[in-house]
């Protein structure tokens, strides 16, 4: 044992170890001592590198002790030697520098013992959901058909976690059901009227879904009683297709070009049951969204959000994250005809707290729009997992090692953080 460790308590219980290499010293200090083993001292040996360790318990042990008759303990990096001790208390204390290469080399192994720390949570976490896999076979297929529907892994794990034991299909979609919130008769934008905007990146329907809920709203109010908007300037034709749409069900229809004159015409169309304002389609990282934005909130103008059911969650979840806020009321899944599975948009609509207010499968209008049916939904959330495998279903065998990195739903931050899912 080094000599500047004896005669500190440590010699009955410091351990020495020395591989080729720090990662290898590392290595057998975590097998040896735990993960809370303290590093006394490193060094270069021939043989590679030589550690000095002690086990986490030994050493809180004799910092309790050695604290009993001083005001603060100190550090196994600032123990003081006894020609020290005797030093008077109004003398400075002269600490020696470490030298730039020690500082790197504790901080090399500083880093080290983090990642060894991370690798070993991650394989403890891989071994428990293994472990899993084989005694309840029942929340793996859970588990697979939740991550193979388009749910996120966040809240597939929450989902599996809370299960009972005697749990099954109808259970999950119970939760489900339970998370997701449906517009009320009340909060329909055709029943309630005023001013609505439809929002969301291009190709995603807002102009089809435009028409869709005026045909409606003309249906039950009347022609005269409805007025459509377009504030997309930007794409060839798009004020044209508003148009049609528009001579088809006999309802006027207004270009805006800035903020002041949607003001202008919404005043002057405020004698309207319902004003359809359809947006400028624009990619979710496009600047022109947030301008947008500015435009409708300073008109005072609701948005409801249109998400592509076919998309991926991580674009749904980056299409919320551009377009929400608080003139956002809810959302309408579209393009469920062009979607294998539901799961992601659901998903999405459970995460950030979005109230369904219709759904949309097709280019016919009005027909194609239609009243949310949480039961026809998780049925079809589910429907394409329970078949056949397909090409980009993630393996049984892969679930572990992907589990054993997602975090639990606490860790999220901002919109995520929306009751953590609140199951």
């Amino acid at each position: 044992m080094p000599d500047d460790f004896e005669g500190k308590g440590w010699d009955m219980n410091a351990r020495k170890f020395v591989a080729a290499t720090s990662r290898e010293a590392l290595h057998l200090v975590r097998i040896e001592l735990g993960a809370d083993a303290v590093i006394l001292a490193n060094r270069k040996v021939e043989e590679g590198v030589e550690i000095m360790a002690l086990a986490g318990t030994d050493f809180s042990s004799l910092t309790q002790a050695q604290a009993a008759g001083t005001r603060s303990a100190p550090s196994a990096a600032a123990q003081k030697s006894p020609a020290a001790e005797t030093v008077p208390e109004a003398a400075p204390e002269v600490v020696p520098e470490a030298a730039p290469e020690t500082l790197s080399e504790q901080q090399g192994i500083l880093s080290e013992l983090k990642s060894m720390r991370s690798m070993m949570q991650e394989q403890i976490a891989c071994q428990s959901w293994s472990d899993m896999q084989n005694r309840d076979p029942q929340r793996t297929r859970m588990l697979r058909s939740l991550l193979n529907s388009g749910f996120s892994a966040v809240l597939s794990r929450q989902l599996i976690d809370r299960m009972p034991a005697e749990g099954d299909f109808s259970w999950v979609r119970q939760v489900l059901a339970k998370n997701l919130r449906v517009a009320t008769q009340q909060e329909d934008v055709v029943v309630r009227g005023g001013v609505v905007a439809l929002t969301g990146p291009t190709g995603v329907g807002k102009t089809t879904t435009t028409a869709k809920l005026a045909a409606r709203a003309v249906v039950r109010y009347g022609a005269d009683k409805v007025a459509l908007l377009t504030t997309d300037s930007y794409r060839i034709g798009a004020h044209e297709q508003l148009r049609i749409y528009g001579k088809i069900l006999g309802v006027a229809v207004h270009a805006v070009r800035d903020t002041e004159d949607l003001q202008l015409t919404l005043s002057a169309l405020k004698h309207k049951h319902l004003v359809l304002i359809d947006t400028m389609g624009v990619g979710q990282r496009d600047s022109r969204v947030a301008a947008q934005t500015e435009m409708l909130n300073v008109a005072g103008v609701q948005r409801l959000l249109l998400l592509n059911a076919a998309s991926s969650g991580e674009t749904l979840n980056d299409v919320v994250r551009a377009y929400r806020g608080t003139g956002v009321i809810g959302c309408i899944p579209t393009k469920l005809d062009e979607a294998v599975s539901l799961g992601a948009v659901l998903d999405v609509a459970v995460r950030h707290g979005l109230a369904l207010h219709y759904i949309t499968n097709g280019q016919r209008v009005p027909e194609d729009l239609h009243e949310v049916n949480l039961e026809y939904l998780l049925h079809r959330a589910f429907k394409e997992a329970e078949a056949k495998p397909a090409p980009f279903d993630l393996p049984e065998l892969e679930f572990p090692a992907l589990m054993a990195g997602v975090g639990a739903a606490p860790g999220m931050r901002g919109e995520d953080m929306r009751g953590a899912y609140a199951l």
